[in-house]
């Protein structure tokens, strides 16, 4: 996966989130300022378009990442971050499949119901992506860490060192 392709999925996942989080926010946990109010803040009718928009990016996004990254990997058997691969690509679809049910359903009861599911979904999944990401992040200071021991770099360091006590003339270090 190149650059541009992780960038792409990593905007999209903020924008997504951070859309549906502050969505969620204000649907859930905020009280409306008067009794005859349809919504409980006046920018949330902004932020669920904003986040119904933002939402077939990421779709897109994931898939532009399953051909370019995960596809490959499986095909070779690379074991490094799969179960957290998996996981994701196991927790998309109810994400998807909820939110897409929440904006068709036309009955109250199964709206909310979708809605709940589609908030429980897609916080495991973005909790998911964070770990997988989490996982990528430490691998790869551990093998930048180890990196300078299986190069010979330290042994390099160690011998181009001055020495602290006193040196005869044409001995080694």
């Amino acid at each position: 996966m190149n650059r541009g392709a992780a960038r792409f999925l990593h905007a999209s996942v903020l924008a997504t989130a951070g859309t549906g989080a502050v969505y969620a926010w204000m649907r859930w946990w905020l009280l409306p300022v008067d009794e005859f109010a349809v919504v409980n803040h006046p920018w949330q009718p902004a932020v669920q378009h904003l986040h119904v928009l933002a939402a077939p990016l990421l779709v897109f996004a994931v898939g532009l990442v399953w051909s370019a990254h995960a596809l490959p990997r499986l095909r070779e058997r690379h074991p490094a971050r799969r179960r957290t691969g998996l996981v994701l690509v196991l927790l998309l679809w109810p994400m998807v499949l909820t939110g897409v049910l929440v904006q068709v359903a036309t009955d109250e009861r199964w709206r909310a119901v979708a809605g709940y599911a589609h908030g429980v979904a897609s916080a495991l999944w973005t909790a998911g992506y964070g770990g997988h990401a989490l996982v990528a992040v430490v691998r790869w200071a551990r093998s930048a860490r180890r990196a300078p021991d299986a190069l010979g770099i330290e042994a390099l360091e160690r011998r181009d060192r001055v020495p602290t006590g006193p040196v005869e003339v044409g001995s080694p270090r």
